[in-house]
């Protein structure tokens, strides 16, 4: 077995081969913004109303924020609704703070839209329960959420943009 020597006789010991493993630590975890309305209280005590109607909306984002630290948060809504107008709408928006080292580039973005969104949802499904609890109704039990067809759906749309822009371009 040779060893390499740089130039001058002596053994390389600057060149690293090896990739460097990825690090990973969450630096911190908070709610970014919080809100729950509850409009029609009154009316509800009188009259409860038919079965409500839930819509739900999960979004998720990124950025970087600093030196290999980067800021993942999941975007959601839940809004209920029957005959009486809106039950209950509960906007939230869960961060945390990623400190990533060694990452590949192509694998940071859906490391940050899927992966670290699949850390924080716990919490998320957790707040839900509780706020709509603390609210008064039935707590809002959130099904696990798949952030992988999330992010695979995106990379649909956006690639489906891009080909309608270049055709547009063509022609």
């Amino acid at each position: 077995m040779a060893n390499s020597t740089n130039g001058n006789g002596k053994p390389d010991e600057g060149i690293n081969l090896q990739p460097q493993p990825v690090k990973v630590s969450v630096a911190a975890q908070y709610i970014k913004d919080l809100s729950f309305e509850n409009p029609n209280i009154e009316k509800l005590m009188q009259d409860p109303g038919d079965q409500p109607n839930l819509q739900l909306m999960i979004n998720v984002g990124a950025k970087n924020v600093g030196p290999n630290m980067y800021e993942s948060a999941i975007d959601f809504d839940a809004q209920a609704t029957n005959k009486h107008g809106k039950i209950y709408q509960l906007q939230l928006v869960y961060a945390g703070l990623f400190r990533i080292e060694n990452i590949p580039e192509s694998a940071l973005e859906p490391f940050l839209l899927v992966n670290c969104p699949s850390i924080l949802f716990p919490f998320v499904r957790r707040l839900a329960a509780d706020l709509t609890r603390e609210g008064g109704f039935p707590p809002l039990l959130l099904d696990p959420f798949d952030f992988t067809q999330l992010y695979m759906a995106r990379q649909k749309e956006k690639h489906a943009k891009s080909g309608e822009g270049e055709s547009q371009v063509k022609n």
